[in-house]
């Protein structure tokens, strides 16, 4: 069963910058995808950025191109994602999962952590 943790959101100014973690408490993240969903205060879950843990192939949603990056560290099976230049459209819970295969629809994914908030001021 694949656990998820994540950590690293706070408060930060407009242009600043937040690294968030997830850790992974699983026997092989070979196969996986992993992903960063994002969800503000009254909409919808949305898909931020995915990276295939085998190939370190990644994906990016278009509001965050250029800013945002994710990556892995295999040997402490964790995944990153490294925000700069925030904004306040960034404010959201961030939520850390993992399923087979990636998808853009969030419920899709099986597998999800608790969530970490991410607030932008201005």
């Amino acid at each position: 069963q694949v656990q998820l943790h994540e950590s690293g959101g706070g408060l930060v100014q407009a242009g600043g910058s937040l690294r968030l973690s997830c850790a992974a408490s699983v026997p092989s993240f070979s196969n996986y995808a992993v992903a960063w969903f994002r969800q503000a205060a009254g909409k919808e879950r949305e898909f931020v950025a995915t990276i295939i843990w085998s190939g370190g192939n990644t994906l990016y949603a278009d509001p965050v191109k250029g800013r945002f990056t994710i990556s892995r560290d295999s040997a402490k099976k964790t995944v990153y994602l490294q925000m700069n230049s925030l904004n306040s459209e960034d404010t959201a819970v961030y939520y850390c999962a993992a399923a087979p295969r990636f998808s853009r629809n969030w419920r899709e994914w099986d597998t999800w952590g608790q969530g970490t908030q991410v607030a932008v001021s201005s």
